[in-house]
């Protein structure tokens, strides 16, 4: 029987929350032999909080058939006001196609204050201006109830952008720059949006998230006489539309950014607007499944999905392929339009490195930074379906990529992949991506 649970190095993070992650509590009965699970599953829960840089959890005494348990936690920094300078372009090759344009940059300010008041929760104010603005707001607190299985999120966002995509052609983004035309300042689309949400998790792997909301889009006559069907399909300059969704998201493996064995999944079902004009159904689901291979390797496949109704929508509900972190690699310099596509990921990795770097300055929670590094090989498949949108010779087609690399874990999930692809137009090269949560 578990008696007392001992806790040591949480400064912010209150002692009720670490508890709700551990797969057992004070007063349970659990079966020595299955002591060692219960220990490895609590630290699972506990590194993919994200709140903290290491979990040790042990046994701390045995008194007959009592044992107390004791639990060592390095709490990461949680307040990060950060500068923000970054290129509007989707991914850095195609920034690169444009000549690392500094004049494509935007600035500002961002603050993450994650852990806010020790009970998990976030607050994000991010303030960015340059080529285009974004005003964001947010609050979430995953932990409102003495239960501990509901909470409530609110958020607010407002864009405005000098450069707009209303057209796809040969497979690339078409830019409408403000630059290019008379009132050269004047933004060409303003989108904002808002919404409530509640957070409900019963217990440790599931969370379920109902949100309601609003969004407005509007855009200048220049980009309507491009594409009159950008934001609507009656050919309106302004839409305003309310927004319902429900999202699913079951969590069990061992580090959620890089797993390496294990299962997550999501799933998420939006209703957006309710006439003919605006008015869609949006499902996504995404799952990934890892399989450890001996001590150092591990293959994992990923499958995304999309699917939109009607199949009729305005242009920019057809970007699919390309866009946040739905493509194939090897494909990064094309985007792909469709309503309804999926892919899968596939990757082979082994690792070869694993070491730490000792810091001049040191404190409790950051004495070192660790790095992990990996080989990898993969294979991807893809497949976008659009029936209004045909122009572009990647739609309604099988795709497939292949390629190797090599991987970077380190401090706080920042991922580095370092990969050289090849895809079945014959063509290959190099490409970089960054991931972190900032």
């Amino acid at each position: 029987m578990i008696d007392k649970i001992y806790i040591n190095g949480n400064k912010k993070t209150k002692d009720y929350i670490i508890k709700r992650e551990l797969p057992f509590k004070e007063g349970d009965s659990v079966a020595l032999n299955q002591l060692v699970a219960q220990f490895r599953l609590g630290k699972q829960q506990l590194v993919n909080t994200r709140l903290f840089n290491d979990v040790v959890i042990s046994l701390r005494s045995f008194r007959g058939y009592l044992v107390d348990v004791e639990i060592d936690v390095k709490e990461r920094w949680y307040v990060f006001p950060i500068p923000y300078l970054k290129p509007i372009d989707r991914n850095l090759q195609t920034w690169a196609d444009k000549g690392y344009s500094l004049d494509r940059i935007n600035y500002g300010a961002k603050l993450n204050y994650y852990n806010t008041t020790g009970r998990n929760d976030v607050l994000k104010v991010w303030l960015i201006t340059g080529y285009s603005r974004q005003v964001q707001v947010s609050y979430n607190q995953p932990f409102m109830d003495g239960s501990l299985k509901s909470g409530y999120g609110i958020n607010f966002n407002y864009s405005a952008m000098k450069e707009v995509n209303p057209l796809t052609v040969n497979n690339k983004q078409f830019f409408l720059r403000a630059d290019s035309l008379p009132k050269a300042g004047r933004f060409l689309e303003e989108t904002m949006t808002g919404s409530v949400q509640w957070n409900y998790r019963p217990g440790l792997k599931t969370r379920h998230v109902i949100r309601a909301g609003f969004g407005m889009s509007k855009i200048d006559s220049a980009v309507w006489n491009v594409n009159n069907n950008y934001i609507s399909k009656s050919g309106r300059t302004q839409v305003v539309y309310p927004e319902i969704s429900y999202t699913m998201n079951f969590l069990d493996v061992d580090y959620a950014p890089y797993p390496l064995r294990g299962f997550m999944a999501e799933t998420q079902l939006v209703r957006r607007g309710f006439g003919s004009d605006v008015g869609m159904w949006l499902l996504n689901v995404k799952a990934t499944k890892a399989w450890e291979i001996g001590a150092k390797g591990s293959f994992s496949t990923q499958l995304t999905s999309t699917l939109r109704l009607p199949f009729k929508q305005p242009f920019n509900q057809h970007r699919l392929m390309g866009y946040g972190d739905f493509y194939l690699r090897g494909m990064e310099k094309y985007v792909i339009d469709g309503v309804l596509g999926g892919m899968t990921r596939n990757t082979l990795r082994r690792e070869i490195l694993n070491f730490s770097v000792p810091l001049p300055i040191r404190s409790q929670s950051h004495d070192r930074v660790p790095f992990r590094i990996y080989a990898k090989t993969y294979a991807d498949l893809g497949y976008s379906y659009s029936k209004y949108f045909r122009e572009n010779s990647l739609n309604n087609k099988l795709l497939t990529t292949a390629g190797f690399g090599i991987d970077i874990v380190s401090l706080y999930d920042v991922v580095l992949r370092f990969e050289y692809s090849f895809n079945q137009l014959g063509q290959n090269g190099f490409f970089f991506h960054v991931r972190n949560d900032f």
